[in-house]
């Protein structure tokens, strides 16, 4: 087990050794203590913690506050797990894999890297390492940072290092979940016309999702497509009855010119007629590109700016007024995959990017 976390080694090596501390949603204590170790050592830091979540913040006087943030949980270990990690040969050059490698530990590894190498930057920072960024939203501690210290979070600008390919991905989709029902009269399978199928009445549910033509919405020059799935059913009592209930998860994932409301008000108007409960919500983000902070990043880091097709704490930062893009490590689209795996050159690629801008005079 790792006993210290070295913050001079290269970014894979550590981004190996974070994600060989296994910490799924709610088990983060372990790491939590290895960051705050860590980051207690650089002595230019003012570190504190709160619950699983460590922060740590220059004051140097700078003209300009930006904030790194990235997350310390990950989704559950497969089984066998695929921890430890390993370097392996892909396609793109040599790979770290293993559970974290993309989501999101390689962004981490970046966030301690530039707080060990970054004695004197060109803008004060803050850095946040939170915990349960993976489960449901109520339970993530950037929710509970802004309501109980806010003064933490307040800055120029932020970058979540969420996986981007070392790309900027400005903004980020809405999430709600909703818990459409049908309700039916148990009876013996033998004698289906006694009762009434609840699992037949929802025919008419997948009908419409199978059907549903999702928007694609310009936001701020950036291009966003939605989504509208069933993620789940359930019903059933056992193998000879007809079933008087039945519960369709379905997930929306809305462009950011929607607020909740009014994502929560196409969800009813479309299963018009059915019982249907919120269970989840999160708003999106507009790319907010527009800012002069934004704008100056986008400069420093060069590349093509993309739309944030998932959700993602910018919407968080976004909230709270302060302007914020995805920009770390990893493919987004090998997140949460038993094969999770990120090209080396890419850690290096993300550091050296955030490097550049928090050491130049841009």
């Amino acid at each position: 087990m790792t006993d210290a976390l070295d913050l001079s080694a290269h970014v894979a090596d550590l981004t190996a050794a974070l994600c060989d501390v296994e910490s799924v949603s709610g088990d983060e204590a372990r790491l939590a203590d290895l960051v705050e170790d860590a980051l207690r050592r650089q002595e230019r830091l003012d570190v504190l913690r709160d619950g699983n979540t460590v922060v740590a913040r220059t004051h140097l006087g700078r003209g300009e506050r930006v904030l790194l943030a990235g997350h310390l949980d990950t989704v559950p270990l497969t089984d066998p797990p695929n921890l430890p990690t390993q370097r392996r040969r892909g396609e793109d050059g040599e790979e770290l894999w293993g559970r974290g490698t993309v989501d999101m530990k390689g962004g981490v590894a970046v966030q301690l890297r530039l707080a060990h190498l970054l004695e004197s930057p060109n803008r004060d920072i803050t850095f946040v390492f939170y915990d349960c960024e993976e489960i449901e939203a109520e339970r993530n501690s950037l929710t509970r940072l802004a309501a109980t210290r806010p003064d933490l979070l307040e800055a120029d600008f932020a970058v979540l290092l969420e996986p981007t390919r070392a790309l900027v991905e400005g903004g980020c989709k809405g999430t709600m979940r909703a818990e459409i029902r049908t309700r039916g009269v148990a009876a013996h399978s033998g004698r289906p016309w006694m009762g009434e199928n609840a699992i037949h009445a929802a025919a008419p549910i997948l009908a419409t999702l199978a059907d549903y033509e999702a928007r694609e919405v310009d936001v701020d020059g950036l291009l966003f497509r939605e989504g509208m799935s069933a993620v789940g059913i359930e019903s059933g009592l056992a193998g000879n009855v007809v079933p008087d209930a039945c519960t369709v998860t379905v997930n929306y994932r809305f462009a950011p010119d929607l607020d909740e409301a009014a994502a929560e008000a196409h969800l009813r108007e479309l299963f018009d007629g059915f019982e249907l409960t919120i269970t989840d919500s999160a708003g999106g983000a507009r790319p907010g590109l527009d800012r002069p902070a934004a704008q100056a990043f986008v400069d420093a880091i060069g590349g093509e700016v993309s739309a944030k097709q998932g959700w993602t704490d910018v919407a968080r930062f976004s909230a709270l007024g302060v302007p914020a893009v995805n920009f770390g490590p990893g493919d987004p689209l090998l997140a949460h995959k038993d094969d999770e795996a990120c090209p080396v050159d890419q850690l290096q690629a993300a550091e050296d990017a955030l490097l550049r801008w928090l050491s130049s005079d841009s």
